[in-house]
This record gives C-alpha cells, structure tokens and sequence, in this order.
C-alpha cells in the first residue's frame, strides 16, 4: 500500500508500539474488506507482551501524571493538528481497513482531532473541591489519575472509539495500554500511536498491542492494569466485567443491545425515512447507535414502507474507499453470515422480506424487514448489519412497551412534529442516549455516552463524565503540626 511519511513507519514491518515501534514475533493478515486483498501484516502480541507493557506503563505513568498541564494538553492539541494535517491519507487508510465509505473515514479522522483538542482543555479544568473542615486544616477532595487504562476497542469505528478513551485518560495523567482488534489494528490503535509520537508523548506512556482473546484477558487481569474500557459485544462484556469485577477493577462496558426510531403519525415520512435509512444503513448498520428497530405508527407504516424499500434499491453498493457508494462490505465473512443468519430465521418466524436481504461476498443489500415482532431473532438480537426492521405499533402506550421490549438498548429516538408528545414519550425510553426528532446515531464529543442493561454497565463516559470514568477521588488533609492526640 503507498503511505505519506507518517504511516509508512507503521506499515513497513508488523509492529506493536510498546516502548518504541518493536517488530512483533507473530504476526496476522489484515485483509481489505471491500477486495478481499492483503492490507497489512500486522504485529500480534501475547499475554507475554500484554505483561510487559503493563509493568512499562505503569513505570512511566507517574511521569506524564506529573508533568505541567500545559505540557499535557500541548500534546493533545499537537496531535490534533497532526490528524488535520494528515487528515486525506489517514482517513483514506480508515475506510480500506473497516470497509467504510470515504465520509465515514473522513468522519473518523475529524472526530479523533475533536477528542484531542476537548481533552486538551482538561488538564487546566478546576480538579477538586475545598470541603469544609476544622479551623486550622485544609481539607480537599481532589481528582487523581486512575493509573494505567487499559482498553479493548471494536472494529467497526476503531480510530473514534478508541481515541475518545485515551485523549481524555492521557489528559488526566494516566497511561494507556490499547488492544485494538485485530482486524482493524491500525485504524484501532498503531495509527494513534505514530500521530502522538510525532505530537512529543513520552515513550512509555502509550502502548498498542494487537492481538486476539488471550492478549485481551491478560490486559483485564495484569496487576498493573488499573482501570478496563471495553466497546465491543455483549458476551464478551459479560466476560470482562466478570474477570475485572473479580479484581474489584474499575470497569467502563459500552456494548450493544436493540435501539428504538419511533415514528409518531403525524411525522412527516420523507424525512422520516430519511432518519430511519440512515440510523439502519450507516456504515452497513455496523454501529452500536443504529436504529435497529424503526417502530412506526400502523395508519403510516405502509407508507413509509414504501419509502424505504425505494431507497433501498436506489443505494449503491461497493468499495467504499472509491467515494461513491452509499454502503461498502461487512467487515468478514462470519459476520456476514450472522447477519443473514438472522434474517432468514426471522422471515422464518414470520417477518416479510420487503427489500434486500441478498448479499455479494461481503457486499449485504440494504434490508428492510416487515410486520417484525418480539420473538423474531432481528427484534430480540443487535443485528450489526444493514437491516431495517419495521415494527408497528397503534398507541403511544405500545410504542413505549415495544421500544423498551429486551434487555436494554444504548440510544432511541422519537420522530413528530409535536414535540410535546415526543417529549412524553421519549421520557419513558429506557436508552442512556434520546433524541427527539432525529435518529439514534449521534454523539458531540460533548457529551456523557452509555446506556443501562446490556447496553454496558450503566458508566458513561464522554464531556463531563471523562472525569468520572478515568479518575479517581482522593482525599487531602493538610495541618501546619501534627495534634497531640490523647494516647
């Protein structure tokens, strides 16, 4: 693959980034979704490399945690001009390696500059609080790095999902240990590293360390490990919250579960249907936030049926990288087959296959599936894939009951031109994340992002909740002279 200078060092040879660019013992192929081509042969690491880049990080923790907050967030700010700087390669190399569209790339680069510019402002921000106490002592309650964050990111947005963790833990002062997955590994974490090498990140303070379940079980139970950031499934959730849970870890699960696009009747349905083919299809429904499930008043859903199956058969599908399809492949063949999997066991159990639901090597067809119910695997599952499911609904009441139907969902949204009644509505929503009259794929940067049941464990991270997810109180007393107590 032709690179510029700053990932050609990267892609030369497989690399982990741990103390340096060091060439791994084994390594794996990372294939280009959309062609089926060797992409990249990437550096894999152990529980062997997992442990000693543990003991690296927390040695050098303490040095980034002490230096000047300006110095941090001078870092940050480097790094962010590094991604503008770079910004047509980088985001070209995101959308080969996840199988996105060029926008989606584009995105994916803007947002990591983003993170690095709002983290930046974090090491000047107030850190504590002045408690009331006793004449003659001070006491305080201040914010203290957590130590070392490790993090296990997904494949389907690897460079925002792993860069909205570690902009704000380095800012705070700790160290960061990252295990991208490793069919995305640059994307999810090598690339990263190069942009904060380039931005002046002491060595030692950032690893990255491909690899597959065994490496990610080391990072949750290294000693040296003190805090586990996972975005990924829910099983695998489950895993890691059990393990970190059984080292009382601090643990931060942003996983999955059914999200909810209800759309009101009195909705217009252009733009409805606009809201709900993006929320489903983005990135070929690859997103935690997508709109899996698109409820929809019966007296329009014919309608807006129609409206959807329309686009469908209007959507390119391709090479995302080329700039000019609507949705690329799936990021494997497993995948892939899952996805299809679910919508043949669903029109089994009575959904309508309206539109899609063929598939060309990776290439799924953008989906939409009718008169969906509870018990359909694709109302029950995340599909994680480019289907649209249409559930009807008569009442307000049922659309509540129906939407929050399941085991929890991370966003959901409702659509009306009534915005009284959305808000009512839209309160009883059991999401971390609503958005009235827009769909459910949405987040600032800004803003706190989570969600309760098998959405995650119910932390959020992101804005404001940065402080609260990677540090952690303490507790400060000071007195001119010791007392003399009476013993």
């Amino acid at each position: 693959m032709t690179t510029n200078a700053l990932l050609s060092l990267v892609l030369e040879r497989p690399h982990i980034h741990s103390d340096g660019w060091r060439e791994a013992l084994v390594h794996t192929d990372v294939i280009e979704p959309a062609t089926g081509a060797l992409l990249y042969r990437a550096g894999k690491a152990g529980p062997a490399e997992v442990a000693a880049a543990a003991v690296a990080a927390a040695a050098g923790q303490g040095a980034w945690a002490a230096t000047a907050p300006r110095e941090r967030a001078a870092v940050l700010l480097r790094a962010a001009d590094l991604f503008d700087k770079h910004a047509d390669e980088l985001a070209l190399y995101v959308a080969r390696e996840t199988g996105g569209t060029l926008h989606k790339g584009q995105h994916e680069v803007r947002e990591a500059a983003a993170f690095c510019r709002i983290a930046a402002a974090m090491p000047n921000q107030p850190q504590g609080q002045v408690l009331p106490t006793v004449p003659g002592r001070l006491s305080v309650a201040r914010r203290v790095p957590m130590g070392v964050i490790g993090v296990i990111s997904p494949f389907n947005f690897p460079l925002v999902l792993t860069m909205r963790v570690i902009a704000p833990a380095l800012a705070i002062g700790n160290a960061v240990l990252v295990k991208p997955d490793v069919r995305t590994p640059v994307s999810g974490g090598l690339m990263i590293a190069r942009v904060l090498e380039e931005a002046g990140l002491p060595s030692g303070v950032l690893h990255v360390l491909p690899g597959d379940a065994t490496a990610g079980e080391a990072l949750v139970t290294d000693p040296h490990v003190n805090m586990i950031s996972f975005t990924g499934s829910t099983a695998v959730g489950r895993r890691i919250g059990a393990l970190a849970g059984g080292l009382l870890k601090k643990v931060s699960l942003e996983l999955g579960g059914s999200n909810a696009l209800v759309v009101l009747d009195d909705a217009d349905l252009d733009l409805a249907a606009s809201n709900a083919a993006w929320g489903a299809w983005l990135h070929q429904g690859q997103i935690c936030m997508a709109s899996n499930r698109v409820l929809v008043q019966s007296s329009i859903a014919q309608a807006l049926a129609g409206r959807l199956v329309a686009k469908a058969g209007r959507l390119p599908v391709g090479d995302g990288a080329t700039g000019r399809v609507a949705l690329g492949p799936l990021i494997d063949a497993r995948q892939r087959d899952r996805v299809h999997d679910l919508v043949r066991r669903s029109v089994d159990a009575g959904a309508i296959l309206l539109a899609g639901g063929t598939h060309d090597g990776l290439f799924y067809a953008p989906t939409v599936l009718g008169n969906v119910r509870p018990g359909m695997p694709c109302f029950d599952q995340e599909v994680f894939g480019p289907v649209l499911n249409l559930v009807s609904f008569d009442t307000d009441e049922e659309a509540v009951a129906l939407a929050n139907h399941g085991e929890g969902g991370l966003a959901a949204a409702v659509i009306s031109p009534s915005v009284g009644r959305a808000m009512a509505l839209g309160q009883r929503l059991r999401a971390g994340m609503v958005h009235i009259n827009d769909q459910t794929i949405n987040d600032d940067g800004t803003n706190p992002f989570g969600g309760p049941g098998i959405a995650g464990n119910g932390n959020s991270h992101g804005g404001p909740a940065d402080w609260e997810a990677f540090s952690s109180w303490q507790w400060l007393t000071i007195k001119d002279t010791p007392p003399a107590y009476p013993i």
